[in-house]
């Protein structure tokens, strides 16, 4: 009972719990059953439309509504979306990123003014022959082709017109904001809960907040650079920036010693693995059925053990931790399987450094040239979307990514790689398990299940906890509480920045603790890039033949139901 509280696999769990418990009491305390009477609301209005040959203005109102009842446009949703909010984008100068004063704010809206006011008048004049059309049509009946045809005419252009209004009022109505308060009680607000977490651990938790300080400031300034546009637009996130600041001040300065007992990187990394459990949604995955599956879950381990293999046999690597860890990366989805992989094989903070870095540098690449590729050949979207969505490592690369296709891309995608991220738990297992009782076992002696798990990462419990918690809620709760108050609301609006905040807390580490002279003989003859790429070019391979004969071949009702 004593190791719950001592050790940081468990602190991981308790801590990224007790935040995925609080959002879930915070939205579901006085909200569900009034997002579940709007909700029934709109739905009654929607039913009722539908009877008609076409899409009403009145649907459309309706329609708008309900996509609109989510957590994060509530009082205290906008409250923690402050709270947990990363600095902006910017493009000259850095500081409105942070900081926009009212007469700022009132020089950026004035000059569109006048196009918002034109941009409104227009949209109440197209509005009103809408409602004509749409009235005329209902008085007939709706028995009236000439006339439906004319409702639909008018309606389109109402939608235009909403949403050229919408996009000059962003222009038009420019609000003064400043983010270093809640930049600073967000720093608080983590300090606490790790310093606690090692306090109890048995450290310094005056240390630790002294030196996450520090930590923290680099990974505002990481996010900072990452918001410049187009810096932005190459595809250069905060985990890139976050390292690269770390290492420049690890290998010129030094890290300060009074900084070294808050980086923590895996107890970042592993809490924020908790929070990730919470996104998998096992309805998701579901929803997309076996063609993602097989995409996600055969191609996945067939390239992680040939990639091994490839590694031991052919280029004769000689740490066989950083031979599994950079398999693992790349294999299943980066960084999250590369923590996991790290600590059920043991592997050293560098060797873990080197493949995150081949993975930030091989991720920003492929989030660039897939889609434009993909593009270019003129292959289907959801082939793409499930290409994409199996070889790309991070998430939110993969999301960016499909972006650039189209929406039902982006859905194959982001599900796709959801489904490939439940592997993190097995693969920590299978190589806990393998290093345990083949490569650190000589064979004379029997290695039972408490050596096992004693070296089985325990935050892996927190991530499988939390996926299936959240998908039997998201399951039970009903259309309305599951979307506005689970995904828009206590993942939305509270541990998915969380878990951005840690992962880049955690890159910042990654960085401020590693070393180039260290870092050079694991890098000796190019083999850990030779290694990815030849992994990667397999993965790329094998994922297009199993998404085009799962999709296309097996079950191509599927595809067509996308």
């Amino acid at each position: 009972m004593n190791q719950l509280f001592k050790r940081e696999d468990y602190w991981a769990i308790w801590i990224g719990g007790f935040w995925l418990l609080l959002g879930l009491a915070l939205f579901f305390g006085n909200s569900a059953k009034t997002f579940r009477a709007d909700y029934q609301k709109y739905s009654e209005t929607i039913d009722a439309e539908s009877q008609a040959p076409y899409e009403t203005i009145a649907w459309h109102e309706a329609n708008d509504a309900r996509k609109n009842l989510k957590g994060t446009e509530t009082g205290l949703g906008k409250w923690l979306k402050k709270l947990t909010g990363k600095p902006g984008g910017w493009q000259g100068n850095p500081l409105p990123s942070l900081w926009l004063s009212k007469n700022q704010a009132a020089a950026k809206g004035t000059p569109h003014q006048e196009a918002y006011q034109g941009a409104k008048n227009k949209e109440n004049s197209i509005r009103s022959l809408a409602e004509d059309n749409d009235r005329n049509a209902a008085e007939a009946g709706y028995q009236n082709v000439r006339l439906n045809e004319a409702a639909v005419k008018a309606i389109a252009d109402w939608r235009t017109a909403k949403e050229d209004t919408a996009s000059a009022r962003k222009k038009a109505e420019v609000k003064a904001y400043n983010k270093l308060p809640w930049l600073v009680g967000l720093m608080a607000f983590l300090g606490f809960f790790f310093a606690f977490g090692v306090y109890v651990m048995g450290f310094s938790g005056s240390r630790f907040a002294k030196g996450f300080f520090y930590v923290f400031l680099i990974a505002v300034l990481s996010y900072l650079l990452a918001g410049q546009v187009e810096v932005k637009n190459l595809g250069i996130g905060y985990a890139a920036w976050a390292i690269i600041l770390g290492l420049l001040i690890s290998n010129t300065i030094g890290t300060p010693e009074w900084v070294k007992p808050a980086l923590l990187t895996e107890f970042f990394i592993k809490t924020g693995l908790v929070l990730l459990g919470a996104e998998i949604l096992l309805g998701k995955i579901v929803a997309i059925g076996l063609p993602g599956i097989f995409v996600a879950w055969i191609v996945t381990p067939i390239v992680l053990i040939t990639t091994y293999w490839f590694g031991q046999k052919v280029l004769k690597i000689s740490s066989k931790t950083l031979n599994m860890t950079i398999s693992a990366d790349m294999s299943v989805c980066g960084v999250s399987a590369a923590v996991a992989t790290a600590a059920a094989c043991k592997a050293s903070k560098e060797e873990l450094t080197l493949a995150v870095g081949l993975s930030m540098v091989f991720t920003s690449i492929m989030m660039i040239v897939m889609p434009a590729f993909i593009n270019w050949v003129g292959m289907p979207e959801i082939l793409g979307g499930a290409w994409i969505g199996g070889t790309i490592d991070a998430t939110g690369a993969v999301v960016a990514a499909g972006a650039f296709l189209g929406d039902k891309a982006l859905s194959v995608a982001a599900t796709i790689k959801m489904i490939q991220n439940v592997l993190i738990g097995i693969i920590a297992f299978g190589v806990a398990v393998y290093f345990a009782t083949r490569v650190e076992n000589s064979g004379e002696a029997r290695v039972g299940a408490g050596e096992i798990w004693k070296r089985f990462p325990k935050f892996i419990l927190g991530f499988i906890g939390a996926s299936v918690v959240f998908s039997l809620i998201h399951q039970f709760s009903g259309d309305a509480a599951s979307y506005g108050l689970v995904e828009q609301g206590a993942i939305g609006a509270l541990s998915k920045n969380l878990r951005g905040w840690l992962f880049c807390l955690a890159f910042v580490s990654i960085g401020l603790s590693t070393n180039f002279k260290v870092l050079k003989k694991h890098f000796s003859g190019g083999k850990p890039l030779i290694l990815y790429f030849c992994g990667q070019t397999l993965n790329l391979c094998l994922t297009l033949l199993m998404a085009y004969i799962m999709f296309y071949l097996v079950f191509p009702y599927i595809t067509e139901s996308i």
